[in-house]
């Protein structure tokens, strides 16, 4: 057992913010001398002091021998893991890392089609082949939830040289599937299982949630330890355990995907991050889930809204149904957050869906009731029909995502883009699930969908034209 006290990484920056020296080393603002006024008087200097390079003391994040292989080993500990990394360039690099590390160029990887839009983009820089698969669905409130172990199994049969499976745990909306049936199943193949746990960092923590993914069985796994934790934005970790990836391979792939002037403020709040959790973990989960309880009760009883309640569904995450108010999430989403004083995770056709963690407090709870309390009391305008469901399915044309994404391409008004191959990603955020992606034929219920999305007040990324009127095709031979 290490000392989980211990903050070697942050106690060497902070070491480095009293030592008197002239610097001539980047970055060029010199700690904080050459800083933007107007940034300072945001900001303070004090943290700028600490906006450091890779300094003799501070360690190389693609070579450490120092702190941050010490603050590393800690996070292993903590989080369950045989050897963890920290990423300071989000878990979207992980995730890249992940299949870059497990996949070349034709290998098959199983998938839900409700992946994050770096699953893409992982995708295209190797070169291998999804292997779709079907998310639970329910059609009522139009919500993907996640893989079962059967149709991990069916695609296993009949894709037996598969070379990895990912799956996504949890979902957006904090739903959990079966993940160690899924473990048991992939290891039958010899493969290992990957496993986006952006959303699921505080697993570990306390026993009322979900297992985590390690111990559920998974061989990788990434965490946004920003997003439901105390580390800082664009700060995550990827984790592993047994001997099915190479260690090797997942440090070249992260050389590939990460920065190589990693922000040290990032890294020292990975170090900090876990040293609140592996202390106080359990004490800060027990109050955030009595929180979320609060929450998940009182605006139950209110007339109209409804709260997505599963068994599978980690607590501290809570969506609420506002459509029976006849309002649709995207103007709840705005009334909430401009006459209300609340701002929502995520805004959906049905739905709000807000993360409870341990950063929130007694008032914030107040104060989100309160705000339904208000908006159940309120008339909606005119608005759109709630439209028709989009299902997600296998839908890839004749070339990959990296042939697709890498192939020459014209661009097509929208009206002339349906039975096309699509040449980009079109991809609503929040969640960053792409309804489109490179190599897949365009459908006319995709384009509706997005078009509804934009009339509705969503945003569409990774497109070339926001405005929809035109997308990127590849050319019919």
């Amino acid at each position: 057992m290490q000392n989980q006290h211990q903050t070697p990484l942050l106690d060497a920056l902070t070491a480095y913010t009293t030592h008197a020296h002239a610097p001539f080393y980047t970055p060029g603002h010199k700690r904080g001398e050459g800083i933007s006024e107007p940034l300072a008087d945001l900001l303070g200097k004090k943290v700028f002091r600490a906006d450091l390079t890779e300094l003799a003391d501070l360690d190389n994040l693609f070579a450490p021998q120092g702190v941050i292989v010490a603050a590393q080993k800690l996070a292993a500990e903590a989080f369950g893991a045989a050897q963890t990394w920290f990423l300071v360039n989000g878990s979207t690099c992980g995730i890249e890392a992940a299949i870059l590390a497990t996949c070349g160029t034709g290998d098959k990887i199983i998938m839900p089609r409700n992946v994050h839009s770096s699953v893409i983009s992982g995708l295209i820089l190797c070169g291998a082949i999804p292997i779709f698969v079907n998310p639970e669905y329910d059609s009522v409130l139009d919500i993907a939830h996640s893989i079962t172990p059967e149709v991990v199994q069916a695609a296993l049969q009949k894709h037996p040289d598969t070379k990895a499976v990912l799956v996504v745990y949890p979902t957006y909306y904090g739903v959990c599937g079966n993940l160690q049936a899924i473990a048991q199943i992939t290891h039958q193949y010899h493969i290992p299982l990957l496993v986006d746990e952006a959303h699921g960092a505080h697993f570990a923590f306390h026993p009322d949630l979900p297992p985590s993914a390690l111990a559920a069985g998974a061989d990788l796994t990434v965490q946004s330890t920003h997003k439901v934790l105390g580390a800082m934005t664009q700060a995550s970790m990827l984790h592993i355990q047994g001997e099915r990836i190479d260690i090797d391979r997942v440090n070249k792939a992260l050389q590939l995907v990460q920065s190589t002037s990693p922000s040290y403020l990032l890294l020292a709040s990975l170090d900090a991050a876990r040293q609140q959790m592996a202390l106080q973990g359990k004490v800060l989960m027990s109050r955030t889930l009595e929180l979320a309880e609060i929450a998940r009760s009182r605006i139950s009883e209110i007339s109209g809204l409804t709260v997505l309640n599963l068994p599978n569904l980690d607590p501290t995450r809570l969506t609420v149904t506002v459509s029976g108010l006849g309002f649709t999430g995207f103007a709840a989403e705005t009334i909430l957050d401009e006459e209300l004083g609340v701002t929502a995770e995520l805004a959906s056709w049905q739905h709000l869906t807000f993360i409870i963690s341990l950063g929130n407090t007694l008032s914030d709870i107040e104060q989100l009731v309160q705000s339904f309390i208000s908006l159940a009391q309120m008339k909606p305008d005119n608005h759109p029909p709630i439209p028709e469901k989009l299902v997600f399915w296998d839908n890839l044309g004749t070339v990959s995502p990296r042939e697709a994404f890498f192939a020459a391409n014209e661009i097509l008004p929208l009206s002339e883009t349906c039975d096309r191959i699509c040449a980009e990603i079109l991809c609503p955020y929040p969640p960053g699930i792409p309804v489109l992606m490179p190599g897949e034929i365009i459908t006319p219920q995709a384009l509706q969908y997005l078009q509804q999305i934009q009339a509705m007040g969503g945003f569409i990324t990774g497109c070339a034209d926001p405005s929809l009127k035109t997308l990127k095709i590849i050319p019919n031979s």
